[in-house]
């Protein structure tokens, strides 16, 4: 008996779907993990790819996805609470749990289909890690600036 694979339904498009989830939180992690962060290229595609998973194991529109979708929250605001560090008065690490949650909503959409609003997630993510970087050093060094004055 052949093994057949339908691409619309079943196994191979839930396959599709949980690798499109790995690979759209790849570029995030690995810009992580260039800066030297300790949650990087393996982290943000494991927890799109899982959460894409989750929701690949119950209907559409059901009250089990719904009850999934909350856990999903709390589970991976959990995890992106490890991240955050508070020392000497200073808080490191919101960026990286803030990426974190939103990298799951990238691994949930695209397990509902909803590819462009994943892919817009994704791109905006590497966006505000990347781009808006040097923006949130300038303005780090003029607080600091400023505060030196003062101090004078």
């Amino acid at each position: 008996m052949p093994i057949t694979v339908d691409w619309q339904h079943g196994t191979a498009s839930e396959v599709m779907r949980l690798i499109l989830a790995y690979l759209l939180a790849l570029p995030v992690g690995w810009y992580r993990e260039k800066e030297a962060h300790s949650v990087g290229v393996r982290t943000f595609p494991l927890v799109s790819m899982a959460s894409c998973g989750y929701l690949l194991l119950v209907a559409n529109g059901s009250a089990d996805q719904s009850r999934v979708i909350q856990g999903l929250v709390a589970g991976i605001g959990f995890i992106g609470g490890g991240a955050i560090l508070k020392a000497e008065g200073n808080v490191h690490g919101t960026a990286t749990a803030a990426s974190i949650w939103n990298t799951g909503v990238v691994g949930a959409a695209v397990a509902q289909q909803r590819y462009w609003l994943a892919a817009t997630l994704a791109f905006l993510n590497l966006f505000a890690l990347r781009v808006l970087l040097p923006l949130k050093q300038r303005l780090e060094a003029r607080t600091a600036e400023r505060k030196r004055d003062e101090d004078l």
